[in-house]
């Protein structure tokens, strides 16, 4: 098939997906002030490697983002989210308790910010990771259908 009739969709989705990443951070860093934060981010980000993928094809993507990559993140934001919580237990504290974190008297923030810092992390990374690994399944099912004979 000739991708000639396609230029004018990829000249913006390559100018379109850095906008729609920038956005993803956007969101996920002023989380802690307005709405946002880390599912928004990591739906936001899914979207733009998705777009990625329906402009210039799944196999391109998957060479971009690697499905290895996809299932890690997801794996490291879980351990993120969780080692966070563990940490605040093991500080003495309740499970993501932040002010356990650095043992703070109760008028600091310093382990509040940071800990919901890291939890946000954690969410983003999961997320994503979790969007594009499901998105990469059902597209290589469809692949396979494709390219059965009937």
């Amino acid at each position: 098939m000739n991708d000639d009739h396609h230029v004018i969709l990829r000249v913006i989705s390559k100018m379109l997906i850095p906008v729609i990443v920038m956005f993803a951070f956007y969101t996920q860093f002023h989380g802690d002030f307005g709405p946002g934060g880390g599912f928004q981010a990591g739906i936001i980000f899914a979207v733009g490697v998705i777009l990625y993928a329906l402009v210039f094809g799944v196999p391109s993507a998957m060479r971009a983002v690697p499905p290895v990559f996809t299932r890690a993140l997801a794996a490291i934001g879980v351990l993120l989210y969780s080692g966070v919580g563990y940490w605040a237990l093991l500080q003495g504290g309740n499970f993501l308790e932040y002010q356990a974190l650095f043992h703070e008297p109760p008028g600091e923030h310093k382990g509040q910010h940071i800990g919901i810092l890291l939890i946000e992390l954690g969410v983003l990374f999961a997320v994503s990771g979790a969007m594009l690994t499901i998105f990469y399944a059902f597209a290589g099912r469809v692949a396979e259908i494709r390219d059965k004979d009937w």
